[in-house]
């Protein structure tokens, strides 16, 4: 049984649904987190829905965020429990996007997900493994869970494009190229990466630039 992921959302500018940009926050943050985003892209996006789920679990060590799943050297969760954690909550994001899709009747090609951190992870780890491929990944700070597994699991392989900054001290920098040849190797033809120079664990406003450029090619509007 799924859990419902309660979700904060921006109506199109224009008042009319033709995407939608779905944020998926990190580790111990909340949906506020990344809707803050909505406001500068929206101008650019006039035609797209803006919504941020809460991840499925309260995070012990931040009493107003969420996790997708425990994170062992933070939390002091087993392997068994994170492994646990991210296949269920890997279930819950699996029928939070069907859901979109089915309520704001928007099909899978009008569909951007913009991750970071633990959301990217989640991203990355979900997204390959639904049958219809989205519009694209945008996915900030974060790296690819299972590498070895992505060649034998993936069933679509959307437009990823890989964001990290280079002062990054949560998620190594090295997460990006790992996650790009591992992508490349698992049969993906559309692989892009942007490095934000002199960021740490954050998105800086040329990261955030080269995203929109990108959801806005994916989505077909530039």
């Amino acid at each position: 049984m799924t859990r419902a992921l309660e979700a904060q959302r921006k109506e199109p500018l224009s008042g009319e649904t033709r995407s939608c940009v779905i944020f998926l926050h990190g580790y111990g943050a909340n949906a506020a987190d990344l809707m803050g985003l909505a406001d500068p892209l929206a101008e650019h996006l006039p035609d797209t829905l803006f919504i941020a789920p809460d991840a499925p679990e309260a995070c012990a060590g931040a009493p107003m965020g969420y996790q997708w799943f425990p994170i062992p050297w933070i939390d002091g969760s087993s392997e068994e429990e994170s492994r646990a954690g991210l296949e269920r909550a890997a279930a819950d994001l699996d029928a939070f996007l069907d859901g979109v899709m089915v309520d704001e009747d928007v099909l899978p090609e009008q569909v951007m997900v913009l991750g970071f951190s633990q959301g990217t992870m989640m991203a990355l780890h979900v997204l390959p493994r639904r049958e219809d491929p989205i519009a694209g990944i945008a996915a900030f700070s974060g790296r690819l869970l299972d590498p070895e597994l992505l060649a034998d699991e993936a069933v679509s392989r959307p437009p990823v494009l890989l964001i990290h900054g280079d002062q990054d001290d949560v998620v190594p920098p090295q997460s990006l190229p790992q996650a790009a040849e591992a992508l490349q190797e698992s049969g993906w033809k559309e692989v892009y990466a942007h490095i934000m120079k002199g960021t740490g664990h954050g998105i800086a406003p040329d990261g955030l630039s080269v995203a929109l450029a990108f959801m806005r090619d994916r989505l077909g509007l530039s």
